[in-house]
């Protein structure tokens, strides 16, 4: 009997690539797709890292979010869809549109080749980002209920990206999906550990700690999750009954200031705690020096903001339990330590 046919896209992605894990471990054949063939060794080495000696199961196809060429190729004869890949971010960009509209397009080009190929149901990978973004004076968990409000100041264009491209999502859907279904995941911070050196940007807040780079952190609360577990999130949200039509937020329902990450890792890695900081930026210090650095402004936002985060959803209707933030955390510093991304 053939094996259902799974497409991932960005198969060289932190979450991507845990997801094909995953997958192959639990005995389905994997398509994923790289922006260019060049990738292809980088997936493999991740896989391999992973655990998984044969690769029978896994083949490529490269295609881009960028257009809409080859996506129908890369849906033939794919049972189910998981869309971790997102456009590439631009740092250096003049107007809000150049990240909106690439993540916008790219999960539309996504969705029509997928109906068109009568996929069964398509996984989005959203984000905390289109939750939590423009509600002030929160004092309840945000759920899978909450939108991240466009209509409030400062709201920043990796954030409006991760929003409307999951509302384009849900309308496509409901307007055009001849009955094609749809889940999506959002998860906080991605933690857990690292396969190569060749790691992911959401980790980097841990080596940069560890290395002694940051003497002072700023007043920041977070939710954090291990990748492991937003991977099984997918799983769970691509074959359960239930998740059709649903959102889960991939969260542990703890927050974490970036001071407390600071503290679990002086405990787990005594050897490091000279280097790990033990104060916060004043609130007041760090807006100030955002107003002459862009690259503080995100985080210049996020200050003294509530993050609280509700996980019941996920663990009521598809018995999902992720392991605690602490353990995730650990995790990544002790996989960047092992590799000799952290500086011994």
């Amino acid at each position: 009997m053939a094996k259902e046919l799974v497409l991932v896209t960005g198969g060289s992605g932190y979450i991507a690539s845990n997801i094909i894990l995953q997958l192959l471990e639990q005995g389905y054949a994997v398509r994923t797709t790289v922006r260019s063939l060049d990738k292809i060794d980088r997936v493999k080495k991740i896989i391999t890292a992973g655990g998984i000696d044969k690769l029978d199961d896994l083949s490529f196809i490269e295609t881009d979010l960028s257009s809409e060429k080859n996506w129908d190729k890369a849906m033939e004869g794919v049972n189910y869809v998981i869309h971790p890949a997102s456009p590439t971010p631009k740092l250096n960009f003049k107007d809000e549109k150049e990240m909106i509209d690439p993540a916008v397009n790219g999960v539309l080009y996504v969705m029509k080749a997928a109906r068109d190929a009568n996929v069964k149901r398509v996984v989005l990978t959203s984000a905390y980002g289109a939750i939590f973004a423009g509600h002030e004076n929160r004092t309840t968990p945000y759920t899978e209920k909450d939108w991240s409000n466009l209509d409030a100041k400062n709201i920043f264009p990796y954030q409006k990206s991760k929003t409307l491209s999951e509302r384009a999502a849900w309308k496509f859907i409901e307007e055009e999906g001849n009955g094609m279904e749809l889940a999506t995941v959002n998860p906080v911070a991605v933690m857990g550990p690292i396969l190569t050196s060749d790691y992911s940007h959401s980790n980097i807040q841990i080596q940069q700690l560890l290395d002694g780079e940051v003497k002072a952190v700023p007043n920041v609360d977070s939710g954090y999750v291990d990748v492991r577990d937003v991977a099984s999130l997918h799983l769970l949200a691509m074959t359960s009954p239930k998740a059709a039509g649903e959102r889960f937020l991939a969260t542990t329902g703890e927050t974490l200031s970036m001071l407390d990450v600071a503290n679990i890792l002086r405990e787990a890695f005594p050897a490091y705690a000279a280097k790990l900081p033990t104060k916060k930026i004043p609130n007041a210090i760090l807006k100030a020096a955002a107003v002459a650095d862009p690259k503080l402004r995100m985080v210049a936002s996020l200050t003294g903001k509530y993050a609280g985060t509700s996980n019941q959803k996920a663990k009521d209707l598809l018995g999902w339990n992720p392991r605690p933030a602490r353990e995730a955390i650990i995790a990544t510093a002790q996989s960047m330590i092992d590799l000799g991304i952290v500086k011994k």
